[in-house]
């Protein structure tokens, strides 16, 4: 494995961080103040290939290695966590499924057009008002066969693009209960029956619109199931293994913006007769700043490097998602440590920081979620060779 990254990804990192620096960062500040989604900026990135980062070239995506993406979504959380937010919703849990799931006809109906900047986006459809992290049980949204169609009726909540999207993947209950009763389905956004509720009032990430939708007797074609009838469980499980490294690279961003924030104003800011980055407890929170960046970047890194390889890599990316969403909140709460009351106010950039990354150790499965699949991986792995000793003695 190589810990630097090669001439393409450092290229594409470069060209995605001119591209947030102009066209997303200097425009944070209102899309967090007013709430407005940052349309303009999406609409240049089709060209760019950042709306179908995994998806393949004959679909018009980027056809991106799995490392490269998150180096991408890495540099969207430094310029706009908002629009980071969204893209990375877009790209990992809208169009992953139908990248992986779908038929050639599904992919060659949707994907050119979601890639393509014209349109809207994608997104997944999956938290119920009783189903959060137990989706197994939780899901009440029904979808039932009815000729050639399926009549959707349930409620979600927490859908993310739910209001800038034109379509959604939803996870419905096809069957009576077991793993095998959950199945995925594409509904256009358009679809008669769809209600989206108005934007959450949320503590940040104001400019990535949050609804909850009601579906009442939706009518799609048959041929909508995403992947076969009964595994959408199983895809959900995947798709959010993907989603938490892209979740681990998006707070990597706003870690990283929120350090060269604090760095900047430690050096600037005078007490005493001197800049407060002489100082000893400031350093310190500085220099543990910079080593867990390091580190959940090298995590992050690590599980998208087994992704690409395609070998398991669920507990990694629960690690890497832990770690670095846990480390973002700790580097953007010190950064308004060391702007002292100004850190407090929102005429600095590390007030949003702060806000925008709260979301993270929460999103796509909270800290204490992500501790328990790590603790069953750690545990099977220790009772399979608990077996196996047994075996050879």
């Amino acid at each position: 494995m190589e810990f630097e990254l090669n001439e393409e990804q450092r290229a594409l990192q470069q060209v995605v961080h001119d591209f947030v620096a102009t066209e997303l960062r200097p425009r944070a500040r209102h899309t967090d103040e007013t709430g407005e989604f940052n349309w303009p900026a999406v609409r240049k990135m089709g060209p760019l290939g950042l709306l179908g980062l995994e998806v393949p070239e004959a679909y018009g995506g980027a056809a991106l290695d799995a490392v490269s993406v998150a180096i991408v979504i890495e540099e969207l959380g430094w310029g706009c966590g908002s629009t980071a937010l969204a893209i990375a919703a877009h790209n990992g849990l809208g169009l992953g499924p139908i990248v992986a799931y779908g038929s050639e006809a599904q992919k060659q109906q949707w994907l050119p057009h979601l890639t393509s900047g014209r349109g809207k986006l994608a997104c997944l459809s999956l938290t119920e008002p009783g189903a959060g992290s137990d989706l197994k049980g939780g899901v009440r949204t029904r979808a039932v066969p009815e000729g050639d169609s399926w009549i959707i009726d349930g409620a979600k909540m927490w859908m993310t693009n739910a209001s800038i999207s034109d379509l959604m993947v939803v996870l419905c209950r096809t069957g009576v209960t077991g793993s095998d009763a959950l199945s995925h389905i594409l509904v256009p956004s358009d679809t008669p029956g769809i209600t989206i509720g108005p934007p959450e009032k949320k503590m940040g990430l104001h400019g990535s619109p949050t609804h909850a939708v009601t579906f009442d007797e939706v009518r799609v074609p048959r041929e909508n199931l995403l992947g076969a009838e009964g595994r959408g469980l199983a895809q959900t499980l995947a798709t959010l293994d993907s989603g938490r490294v892209g979740i681990g690279a998006l707070a990597l961003g706003l870690a990283q913006a929120a350090y060269e924030e604090a760095l900047k104003y430690a050096q600037q800011r005078e007490a005493f007769g001197q800049p407060i980055a002489n100082f000893q407890a400031i350093q310190w929170m500085l220099a543990d700043a910079a080593t867990e960046i390091e580190a959940a970047r090298l995590m992050v890194h690590k599980a998208a490097w087994l992704k690409g390889l395609g070998r398991p890599y669920s507990q990694m990316a629960s690690m890497a998602k832990l770690f670095a969403t846990e480390v973002s909140e700790r580097v953007c709460r010190n950064a308004i440590q060391i702007h002292g009351g100004y850190g407090y106010s929102s005429e600095f950039e590390v007030e949003r920081l702060y806000r925008d990354t709260r979301l993270m150790t929460i999103g796509e499965g909270t800290s204490e979620i992500q501790r328990l699949v790590i603790a069953r991986h750690i545990l099977g792995a220790e009772e399979r060779n608990h077996r196996l000793r047994r075996f050879h003695t």
